[in-house]
């Protein structure tokens, strides 16, 4: 390992859990969503490289599929990754919550700060990722990068079936809304002893905290970090990394 990955002048390690075990149904049948390829590389090896990214990233931990750990570690080996970078494959469970879980078992002792990022996230820039590590380094247990809603939300009464109209509830005021991204930061500890003591099921990492009743905090997020969930987002990513490549010179 190169002189980059030496813990920075803080002394806090920075460690990336990407919890990849899901199928992703929204995409369609076919590959796992995470093993769906954009450009013509799987949406986790972009990811996982995005992750490291950022230099003060030592280590990035990917949660497969339960039984598709060697799967998954063949495709890491099969793609250049950072030298200065530490990669290390687990297998997952039947939920993210316990996928992120199994991945913090893997951790070792000495980080302290922990990124969780959604693989179906691959776009996310190293600067946002940044913008997290250095508020949970500031102090803040928990830190999510999030970005202004475009569309005025409402509240509903959900229908009896899909497809039926459904009765307006309230309209929340839409500057104090946020649309949440990742890669979540924390505090290692807090977010162990949430993963402890939280059963209740959630959709990120941020709202075990705040059942903690600690506080969370957002940093700006990217309008490109957004989740590749159904066919339109696999088309506006390839037209990113298209933007990208022009910008680049390659």
């Amino acid at each position: 390992m190169s002189d980059d990955s030496r813990p920075s002048p803080t002394g806090l390690r920075t460690a990336a859990v990407i919890p990849a075990a899901g199928r992703g149904v929204r995409l369609g049948p076919g590959a796992p969503k995470a093993l769906r390829t954009l450009n013509g590389t799987p949406m986790l090896i972009h990811a996982v490289l995005a992750m490291a990214a950022s230099r003060a990233v030592s280590l990035v931990i990917v949660v497969a599929p339960p039984d598709g750990a060697a799967e998954v570690k063949s495709l890491l080996d099969a793609h250049a990754l950072p030298e200065r970078t530490d990669f290390l494959v687990v297998p997952g469970g039947g939920t993210r919550q316990e996928s992120v879980k199994l991945g913090l078992d893997a951790l070792p002792p000495e980080y302290e700060i922990v990124l969780v990022h959604d693989a179906a996230r691959p776009l996310v820039p190293v600067d946002t990722v940044d913008a997290v590590i250095e508020s949970v380094r500031e102090g803040a247990p928990a830190v999510v990068p999030a970005v202004p809603l475009a569309d005025t939300v409402k509240e509903v009464e959900p229908a009896d079936a899909p497809g039926e109209p459904e009765p307006v509830v309230a309209t929340p005021e839409r500057a104090r809304l946020r649309a949440v991204q990742t890669p979540q930061g924390f505090d290692r500890a807090t977010l162990v002893r949430a993963h402890e003591t939280v059963t209740d099921n959630v959709t990120d990492d941020a709202s075990m905290i705040e059942q903690l009743g600690l506080p969370v905090v957002v940093v700006p997020g990217h309008e490109e970090a957004f989740k590749v969930t159904r066919p339109l987002d696999l088309v506006l990513a390839e037209a990113v990394l298209a933007r990208r490549r022009l910008n680049d010179g390659f």
